[in-house]
């Protein structure tokens, strides 16, 4: 299983010189797998960078995109790449999109009513592609093809999922909006069983400690509760994620210092930052 960042800010898109490193774009994913279509996870302004990886293969083998998204929840910061995905200019392009439930809306009509006049010039009925959607209940869990999808509801701002995501003997752990508790020690049960001896764990990690205790209830993490919840979890390998637009690169620096240093005092968990453009390649141990 390949994993590649497109998208790793949240909150809105950042560009500066000082956050080049990390990446300004918001959340978007990629996991590869061999002989499957590509996943796509959350649709952030990443996905435009992510479309034209994509395209550039297809359109010399002359083949349209089939792929698949999965959606945590429709922030603007994970949908607003939408409109902006390339493939779906071929006529012949299809997404399927899961995405949690919309209470009385389908998926399908929210979505519609983002990329519309005033908002934007034309309607997403307009694209040439076919998107597809397909409403998630809280624990609902099925296969796109030969990968095994677990959708949980965790706690967040809105209707929110986390994902788990297994192929090839491999398991990612997908969680970039996390509210962590006021106790910052408290893990719920379903974020215990999606991150549960996960080979990657792809986790909110925005707020510094000192930024939480003002903003404790904006729905995001620290990185020292991300690291809590690998442990708890045996995670093997944890990416901050979901950097806050304000950060700097030297910043983030910083909070990830902070957090290896929890993780080699309390447990044995390898921990990183997403940068923007980074591949990581899982395979079974």
């Amino acid at each position: 299983m390949r994993i590649t960042y497109f998208g790793v800010r949240g909150s809105c898109p950042t560009s500066s010189d000082q956050q080049r490193r990390y990446g300004g774009n918001t959340s978007c994913v990629l996991v590869e797998v061999t002989g499957e279509p590509p996943l796509i996870l959350d649709m952030g302004t990443g996905l435009r960078a992510l479309g034209h990886h994509l395209n550039a293969p297809l359109i010399a083998a002359g083949r349209p995109l089939r792929g698949n998204a999965l959606l945590t929840h429709l922030h603007y910061d994970h949908i607003l790449g939408t409109p902006f995905f390339p493939p779906m200019r071929d006529p012949g392009a299809l997404l399927d999109i899961f995405g949690p439930a919309q209470g009385d809306t389908s998926l399908q009509t929210t979505m519609a009513s983002m990329v519309k006049p005033p908002f934007f010039p034309v309607h997403m009925a307009d694209f040439r592609g076919e998107l597809n959607y397909h409403d998630l209940g809280p624990d609902d869990e099925f296969a796109i093809g030969g990968i095994a999808v677990k959708a949980r509801k965790i706690p967040h701002i809105g209707s929110t999922l986390g994902f788990r995501i297994e192929s090839e003997g491999v398991v990612v752990a997908y969680m970039p909006d996390h509210q962590a508790p006021l106790d910052r020690i408290t893990v719920e049960d379903a974020v215990l069983e999606l991150c549960d001896g996960a080979d990657l764990l792809i986790h909110d990690a925005q707020y510094t400690e000192e930024e939480f205790v003002d903003l404790f209830d904006w729905g995001h993490s620290t990185p020292a509760f991300a690291v809590h919840v690998a442990i708890r979890a045996g995670v093997k390998r944890l990416d901050m994620f979901h950097h806050d637009p304000g950060h700097t690169d030297r910043q983030i620096d910083t909070m990830l210092r902070a957090a290896r240093q929890i993780a080699g005092s309390e447990g044995k968990v390898d921990v990183g930052a997403a940068k923007e453009g980074a591949t990581i390649e899982l395979r079974r141990r």
